[in-house]
């Protein structure tokens, strides 16, 4: 198992050497790779496409369950990884098993002949689209990984619906530093005469989506808060907005009219849904020995508009265990809005514990961090390492401990609990 997880990312690694200088979002350099491999991205199985700032892996874990329940066969394509790179391509059901990824690589590599440039997600998107066109399934579900229109999951040329996630700041180095530039950015997968589906946007996010479909021909069916209300406990996946996750869910899958989707399947899929590392509480093991057994919870969210779900969730769990005093340990990526994030968490009385994220040079250092924090309010205190901070947060009277800020942190945690995403 050692041997071929490294053959893995020693197959990952060779592409580090063909990343382009500029130009990080573009297809064409992509669609030249994928002619030569026989355009895989052509023979696949009806396609629906998620783009959006918040909710994209959440709705994703949804759509799947749902159609799962009605016996279907679903690949899936996510980005990032947690713990391992296979994460991010699911074949019928199943992680894709090293063997087979390392041989999809290994044929991207040898189609990149003469261009000989290629990033590092546009080579996986190649070798999943090589996969997914070469193992029989009933439906893919296809996540964009960065805004859009030049996202290497846009060289799809139709979708069985199109759908979009809440749109939020994120991203702006690439997208753009507005709610309206982000949008029209995501709103680039629309395609003419293809079903779009799209969750309750904010103003700005509504307009430039409602702007890009007149301008493509496609029409956008937003949910509606009685589609939202419809949906019933239980959901596989913790906290109030998941409600409207769920609804988008089945909304996507009705308007794709995927044959074999029943209501019981839509229900059976929303109490069974699982998407690790989104208010996820974790079993007991090392990290939840370092918290002293005491309850532990798990959330990748990482933006004002995470944060604000993560309120409403803390807010809920304080209802049930009234008794339990939350404390944060946090870590976060130095290019995220680490105030808007904190500032929207938005509790009295909120403690972090700040840490960096180990062997990541792109991480805040603890000490910034904390001061991020601390323009937000709330009381922070910077540490070494994440171990030191969860010391610290048990020695100061934590109750319940809360790990945030960012997915690579979430991975690493979940790799030390030993807790493997499934």
């Amino acid at each position: 198992m050692i041997d071929t997880q490294l053959a893995v990312e020693t197959a990952l690694k060779r592409f580090e050497k063909y990343n382009p200088s500029d130009r990080i979002l573009a297809l064409d350099r992509l669609l030249v790779v994928l002619e030569t491999l026989g355009n895989p991205h052509l023979r696949l199985p009806p396609v629906i496409h998620v783009a959006g700032t918040n909710g994209k892996g959440s709705v994703v874990a949804f759509i799947r369950a749902m159609a799962e329940a009605a016996g279907l066969k679903v690949h899936t394509s996510t980005s990032p990884h947690l713990v391992r790179f296979n994460e991010r391509i699911r074949l019928a059901g199943e992680l894709i098993t090293n063997d087979y990824l390392v041989t999809c690589l290994e044929r991207v590599e040898k189609a990149l002949l003469g261009t000989r440039e290629i990033t590092h997600f546009e080579a996986a998107q190649a070798a999943s689209f090589l996969a997914f066109s070469e193992t029989p399934a009933d439906l893919l579900i296809l996540e964009v990984g960065l805004g859009g229109r030049f996202d290497a999951s846009n060289v799809i040329t139709e979708s069985a619906c199109s759908v979009f996630t809440p749109i939020d700041l994120d991203h702006q180095q690439f997208l753009g530093n507005t709610i309206t530039r982000i949008a029209t950015d995501k709103a680039g997968i629309l395609k003419p005469g293809c079903p779009v589906v799209s969750a309750i946007q904010g103003p700005e996010a509504d307009a430039a989506l409602r702007a890009e479909a007149a301008r493509v021909g496609a029409e956008i069916d937003f949910v509606t808060p009685e589609e939202i209300a419809a949906v019933f406990p239980p959901l596989g996946l913790a906290g109030a907005h998941q409600f409207a996750n769920a609804a988008l869910a089945a909304k996507a899958l009705k308007t794709a009219r995927i044959q074999g989707i029943t209501d019981k399947a839509i229900l059976s899929g929303t109490a069974t849904a699982h998407w690790p590392a989104r208010m996820q509480r974790l079993s007991d093991g090392p990290v939840t020995k370092l918290a002293n057994d005491m309850p532990v919870w798990l959330d990748g969210g990482h933006n004002p508009h995470a944060g604000r779900a993560l309120a409403e969730v803390l807010n809920a769990l304080d209802t049930e265990e009234p008794a339990k005093r939350t404390m944060l340990v946090s870590a976060m990526l130095a290019n995220k809005d680490a105030a808007g994030f904190f500032a929207a968490l938005n509790r009295p009385g909120l403690t972090v514990f700040t840490c960096p994220i180990a062997n990541n040079a792109n991480s805040f250092s603890a000490e910034a961090l904390a001061e991020a924090a601390r323009a937000s309010g709330a009381g922070a205190s910077p540490h070494e390492s994440f171990e030191a901070a969860m010391a610290a947060a048990v020695e100061a009277g934590a109750e319940r401990i809360l790990i945030c800020g960012s997915l690579y942190l979430a991975g690493k945690v979940l790799a030390i609990n030993e807790e493997l995403p499934r």
